[in-house]
Parts: structure tokens; C-alpha cells; sequence
């Protein structure tokens, strides 16, 4: 994926050159290696900073919200689909919008390789093809980047953007025959007893920095249900009922509206696996409605409308 670094730059130049957006939405080379963070720019000569690799994993969509300039915005598949719930969410408009779609086969879990590497600093990654390496003080290290994706990028049934204005890179072949849903369907499994000593083990190192919900694109309320005061609704202690209140109510927020992007667990500083909440939302959602979030901007999710024919058979 690297490749498509100098053609982002060369798309992103043009269109602010030829005033067809007043901003370019990207990623730029983070300051510690695995982690690029990302960058808006209006000035086409800065478009040399724009970057691409496999290490570009938070959602760019948090820049959009209520904005009114034209915005041109790079879009791989998680991107594209929460453009599309952004849209109908009407958070932006599409005729402000040029997305530059860029096909994507995942990005690394960048935990995972500092295990692999026990711990030990890592000062420099290179990719090259379907491999990367990694190098410290002291040891250099190759990698099959395939045995390393984030567990959402290893199961990603949309590795291409659904809306988009023009591609950088021509479609890559999506993913078949993957199993999203097999680690939800053991916790199904389990008692109500399980379910929660399982969930209560899950958060005990939550510390309530709110980083998931920070990071997320669809936590756009202007203030969150933790930080309202009249009422409070949760406390802000680290007690175990409180922080389960939070990240149950923010998973139900996300109920029909998860692309499942995976940044909230990129983001979060105690490795938490969060996405455990939201993923048994979707797949509830696409089992009971047929329904995967942000892939049409001609239907609005099911959880947003009402239909005198809704079969109610789910209420119990």
C-alpha cells in the first residue's frame, strides 16, 4: 500500500490547486513509527506530507462533523462507510464532499508486533509488499504483515470504499469465507454468570480516559451522556458499574451505525479489546434486519425509522 503514498499527494495538490476543495483530509508519517496520525491541509505545497502505509488506522470521519467548507477526504473502506452514516446523519453534506477512494488490505496491529519483538523499542518500520520490518537499537525483525492485521482488518468484508469521487488504485479483491462474528457467537454461549464475570474482566483495566469514545466518528454529540451533570446519568469513578455503564450505553449508541473501523481499540492505552461490545450489536442488527452500516446512501439504518409492518418478535 505504500505505493499509493505519491499519488494521494499528486490527487490532493491538484484539487487544491484547481480550488475544487478548501481542504485536504489525510494521513501524515506519525512521530513514533507504527502510529500516523492524522492531517488537514489547504496548501497544495504541503501536500508532500501527505503518507500511506499500512499503520494509518483511526478514522477520518471525526473531521467532518458540522463543517461548511468544501472538504476533498481520503477514503478506504471504513472511511467510505462512515462518510455515508455522516451523510445521512446529515453531519455533512455529500455535494461538500470529493473522496478520494483508496483501496486498503488492512492495517497492522501494532501491539501485536511489539510482542512479537518483546516489548523492545522500536525506532523504524519499512514495508515491502506483503512484508514489513522493524528495527531498534538492537535487533531487526521481518514480518508476514497478513499474520499481523488488527482482528477487524483480518475479517473486513469491505476492504474497498462504497462512495467515493475517484480511486486512487484499482479494487482489490475482498475478502470471502471470513468469520467476523465467531468470537460473539462463544460469548452467546456462555451463562448470564459467564457473560458478566467475562465483561467485568474485559474493562477491569479501564481506566476512563474515554479514548474509544474520543476517537470514534460517531461520538458527535456535543456532550456526552459521562459528562452530563443534570442529571448524571454515570459516576466518574473507575468502580466497576460505572465504567460497564459507559461502555455499554456507548456500544448501544453505536447500534445500526458501527463500521466497525476498529479505531476505538487502536486508540485505546490499555489494550481493551472494546470492539466486544459493538460487534455482537452488528451482529445482532445484521441477523434481525438484513443490514450492515454506511454501504448506501439511499437507506437510513433500521434503528432510525418506523414501519407500521416491523415484526415485533425480538421483544420479549
Amino acid at each position: 500500500m505504500l505505493a499509493y503514498t505519491e499519488k494521494i499527494r499528486e490527487t490532493a495538490s491538484r484539487l487544491l490547486k484547481e480550488n475544487k476543495v478548501d481542504v485536504f483530509i489525510g494521513y501524515k508519517k506519525g512521530t513514533v513509527p507504527m502510529m500516523n496520525e492524522p492531517v488537514l491541509i489547504s496548501d497544495p505545497e504541503k501536500a508532500d506530507i501527505l503518507y500511506w502505509d499500512s499503520n494509518c488506522g483511526l478514522n477520518l470521519c471525526n473531521y467532518l462533523t458540522k463543517r461548511t467548507d468544501r472538504i476533498g477526504i481520503l477514503a478506504n473502506g471504513c472511511n467510505s462507510r462512515n462518510i455515508v452514516t455522516h451523510i445521512i446523519e446529515n453531519q455533512i453534506k455529500r455535494d461538500q464532499l470529493y473522496i478520494v477512494g483508496i483501496p486498503c488490505t488492512g492495517m497492522i496491529d501494532r501491539r501485536a508486533v511489539m510482542r512479537a519483538v518483546n516489548n523492545k523499542e522500536i525506532l523504524d518500520v519499512k514495508e515491502d509488499g506483503d512484508q514489513f520490518t522493524v528495527k531498534g537499537k538492537d535487533f531487526e525483525e521481518t514480518f508476514d504483515t497478513k499474520n499481523f492485521l488488527q482482528s477487524n482488518c483480518a475479517s473486513c468484508s469491505h476492504r474497498n470504499p462504497v462512495e467515493y469521487d475517484e480511486m486512487i488504485a484499482e479494487p482489490v479483491e475482498e475478502q470471502t469465507g471470513v468469520e467476523p462474528y465467531k468470537d460473539v457467537e462463544e460469548i452467546e454461549q456462555m451463562s448470564s454468570e459467564e457473560k458478566h464475570d467475562f465483561f467485568v474482566r474485559m474493562i477491569s483495566k479501564c481506566i476512563r480516559c474515554y479514548a474509544c469514545r474520543n476517537v470514534c466518528p460517531l461520538c458527535y454529540c456535543p456532550t456526552c451522556f459521562v459528562d452530563e451533570s443534570k442529571p448524571q446519568w454515570v459516576g466518574k469513578s473507575t468502580d466497576t458499574i460505572d465504567t460497564m455503564t459507559f461502555h455499554f450505553l456507548r456500544a448501544y449508541h453505536c447500534a445500526g451505525r458501527c463500521t466497525d473501523c476498529g479505531a476505538c481499540e487502536r486508540a485505546c492505552p490499555m489494550d481493551i479489546p472494546v470492539r466486544q461490545f459493538t460487534k455482537k450489536l452488528n451482529k445482532d442488527v445484521q441477523e434481525l434486519f438484513s443490514w450492515e452500516a454506511g454501504l448506501s446512501l439511499d437507506q437510513r439504518p433500521p434503528l432510525d425509522v418506523y414501519r407500521p409492518d416491523d415484526y415485533n418478535d425480538f421483544i420479549r
